[in-house]
């Protein structure tokens, strides 16, 4: 029996840095009355407020629901309201070192842009991600610059030799993150089990990076059963199914579909 389902979020369920719709916001919320839920993505958690909360109903199925932004480094619960469990955070002497390699390895790409909408490198405290065209550039713009990874799989592979004390994976629409080394997405699903109770082999996780050095790679890595999709639409009908499976089936999953 499957006890806990996780998502990623941009990509997964909903568009790069934009909100939950109505379809998805009322699959979730049916989904938190059936069945555990969390949460783990690379943005922090003022986008996991901006994008999830703020479109679910504030009601009890909260408290169905964990969230681990910056990649698994932080862990949030509900208990009437959110309460941060765990950080990960960098010293400023890592920051200074992933922030400067990363300029260094832009440099040695070739990587050139001609325009940027905000930040390219944010510090998240337990995370630094480098978002080629800046936080707030157009979805359009977005997807078109990287779309097969080509360019982020160069600077990543660069980036790599000059920080290995660290993780670095790709993520979302055009970004990288950057972590503390082994904290990632197989870290977030291994305080899932311990936190929650809940057993490797009793989740499925669902998410748009599934790949080799993408980040919600480790989630497959660490032995969950992992659903890989192509965006929003192709996680509602899985969401869909999951819910019908338990529904039909009293929670007992022999859905062969999931």
């Amino acid at each position: 029996m499957k006890k806990l389902i996780v998502f990623d979020l941009d990509g997964t369920l909903a568009e790069s840095k934009s909100s939950l719709d109505a379809e998805m916001s009322a699959l979730l919320h049916d989904l938190l009355g059936v069945v555990k839920v969390a949460v783990i993505s690379g943005g922090d958690w003022p986008q996991f407020e901006k994008q999830m909360l703020s479109n679910l109903p504030h009601d009890e199925r909260l408290t169905n629901l964990s969230l681990l932004p910056t990649c698994g480094t932080k862990f949030f619960q509900y208990s009437g309201d959110w309460k941060k469990i765990y950080s990960e955070d960098f010293t400023a002497d890592e920051k200074e070192k992933i922030i400067r390699s990363l300029k260094k390895a832009l440099g040695v790409a070739g990587f050139k842009v001609e325009k940027v909408w905000g930040e390219v490198i944010e510090d998240r405290g337990s995370q630094i991600t480098f978002s080629a065209l800046g936080q707030q550039a157009p979805l359009e713009e977005k997807n078109k610059w990287d779309s097969d990874f080509t360019k982020r799989k160069k600077i990543k592979a660069i980036l790599d030799t000059f920080i290995p004390e660290f993780s670095v994976r790709m993520g979302g629409a055009t970004s990288i993150d950057v972590t503390k080394l082994g904290i990632d997405k197989a870290y977030g699903i291994r305080k899932l089990r311990d936190l929650l109770g809940i057993s490797l082999k009793e989740m499925i996780f669902i998410g748009d990076a599934l790949f080799v050095g993408g980040n919600d790679y480790p989630a497959e890595e660490a032995g969950v059963v992992s659903i890989p999709v192509r965006g929003p639409n192709e996680t509602k009908p899985v969401t869909e199914a999951i819910i019908a499976c338990l529904d039909r089936d009293q929670q007992a999953w022999t859905c062969e579909r999931i």
